[in-house]
């Protein structure tokens, strides 16, 4: 089981710049696929951007390509959202999430229907 904490949200103006980290406990941490999700009140969650235990294959929602980076740091065992030009769409809690493991390729879709753990979530508001 790994455990999922993240930090770095806040509240920013349109065109600003933030960057979310996600810290996973445990030694299996850097095997999984693992993404950003967020989710607004009354809607569902959608997936941000998805990353490969490599680190060398990412994907990203169409909302967010250009703007956002993820990565990750499997010596630290820590995933990041580098978040730039943000705006209002952009206010949603944030969920760093942990999915298949043993895979290359961690698509939007297979994260989506496989996740595996989930964090509590950092607040990112954009006004």
């Amino acid at each position: 089981h790994v455990q999922l904490v993240e930090s770095g949200g806040g509240s920013v103006q349109p065109g600003g710049s933030l960057r979310l980290s996600c810290a996973a406990s445990g030694d299996t941490a850097h095997l999984y696929c693992m993404a950003w999700f967020r989710q607004t009140p009354g809607k569902e969650r959608e997936g941000v951007a998805t990353i490969n235990p490599s680190g060398t294959l990412t994907y990203y929602a169409d909302s967010v390509k250009g703007r956002f980076t993820i990565s990750r740091n499997s010596a630290n065992n820590t995933l990041y959202l580098q978040m730039n030009n943000l705006k209002p769409e952009d206010t949603a809690m944030y969920y760093c999430v942990t999915s298949a493991s043993f895979v290359a390729v961690c698509t939007m879709d297979l994260v989506t229907a496989r996740p595996k753990n989930w964090g509590q979530g950092t607040q990112v508001t954009v006004s």
